[in-house]
């Protein structure tokens, strides 16, 4: 299998290249619209052919490449059929797969730090959006975001995987790459919490700052960049 992790410096997000092997058919999560033209290069230099695009939510502090990368590949874009963005082709139902040749992967519906954010897992690998983070988790202050909806979605779901499920999440603004959901249960200080009612206390009063083109951004983003 092929396995990329690639970085957005200025927005701190991860994107992912997935392929069963050189030659073959790929995929992209959450690609970055200044980004595109690196990930053609990736593309062209391993000999895939992209045709499968997906955004975990609707982001608010980058500009999705997924509409760019339709124009330029062909590829079929697909997000949770929560999504606003009526523009997405295929809008995938929570626990249903997605086919990339002999590859399967499951479409998890983990509202909270939004009203449409989706989870996607693939065998052992968790690609977790903004739903939980390494050491953290997606704030649930703007976007529909419910922080009772995020704690359903961490405790009642994704922490219910397997402890070796590796957790490749949306972002990370430490220089952590990979985590696992034994670590996060261990060592996570947001996920110490006794109840749904402690973690909403706790979400409500992180006063951060929200992202500087947070309107633009989503507004592009609703048309997937377009």
């Amino acid at each position: 299998m092929i396995f990329k992790q690639l970085f957005d410096q200025k927005s701190s997000t991860y994107t992912y290249l997935i392929a069963s092997s050189k030659g073959r058919e790929a995929l992209i999560i959450d690609p970055v619209l200044e980004n595109v033209k690196d990930y053609i290069i990736l593309l062209k230099k391993l000999d895939l052919r992209l045709v499968k695009v997906i955004d975990t939510h609707i982001h608010a502090d980058h500009v999705t490449g997924a509409s760019k990368l339709k124009d330029i590949t062909k590829c079929s874009t697909i997000m949770g059929d929560h999504t606003p963005a009526d523009a997405v082709e295929i809008k995938v139902k929570d626990d249903e797969y997605i086919n990339l040749e002999n590859l399967k992967i499951k479409a998890m519906y983990t509202p909270g730090h939004t009203s449409d954010s989706y989870s996607f897992l693939m065998d052992n690998y968790l690609f977790s959006g903004d739903t939980l983070l390494i050491n953290g988790t997606g704030r649930t202050d703007f976007q529909n975001g419910d922080s009772k909806d995020a704690y359903n979605s961490i405790f009642n779901k994704l922490l219910k995987l397997p402890d070796e499920t590796f957790l490749y999440p949306a972002h990370d603004y430490k220089g952590e790459k990979v985590s696992t959901i034994g670590k996060e249960k261990k060592q996570n200080p947001r996920l110490q919490v006794s109840s749904v009612d402690e973690y909403v206390e706790l979400m409500n009063n992180l006063n951060l700052k929200k992202p500087t083109e947070i309107d633009f951004n989503v507004a592009k983003n609703i048309n997937l960049g377009a």
